[in-house]
């Protein structure tokens, strides 16, 4: 088993806020977060499988970056992450609920299209905090 990675780079707008709770409460717990702000995203997937003996890939990482770009990048790249994205209507978008909607895009067509699996989703929000799915 070998493990490839490829990383995209995507800018994005989001708001932490519960409409269920009040003001108050949503600045207490989300802070500056709460406000409409954006972030330089770096969205790495890591995709894993048997080298095909008459490529020497797991997968061609020149198309899973145009599968990353199509399914995703091109999705969410300068929006409002909480209204723009249809993948994302309805959900709270913190970036770990990111992480899940970004696998359950990538993941099928990875093991369908290219018949290798997808190992990990790796979403940084900042240079000092990420998420890391394995869907599970």
């Amino acid at each position: 088993m070998i493990y490839i990675t490829r990383r995209e780079r995507f800018n994005a707008a989001h708001r932490l806020w519960n409409a269920n709770w009040s003001e108050e409460k949503n600045r207490e717990v989300f802070g500056l977060c709460s406000n409409i702000h954006g972030h330089n995203w770096e969205l790495i997937v890591t995709v894993k499988g048997e080298i095909n003996p008459d490529t020497g890939f797991v997968m061609d990482l020149k198309v899973l970056s145009k599968l990353m770009k199509e399914e995703i990048i091109d999705k969410v790249d300068h929006t409002f992450l909480n209204e723009d994205v249809e993948f994302l209507r309805g959900k709270f978008p913190s970036t770990e609920v990111f992480a899940v909607e970004i696998w359950k895009i990538l993941a099928p067509v990875i093991k369908e299209t290219y018949n290798s699996t997808l190992h990990c989703i790796k979403l940084i929000e900042t240079p000092n905090h990420y998420v890391e799915y394995f869907g599970e």
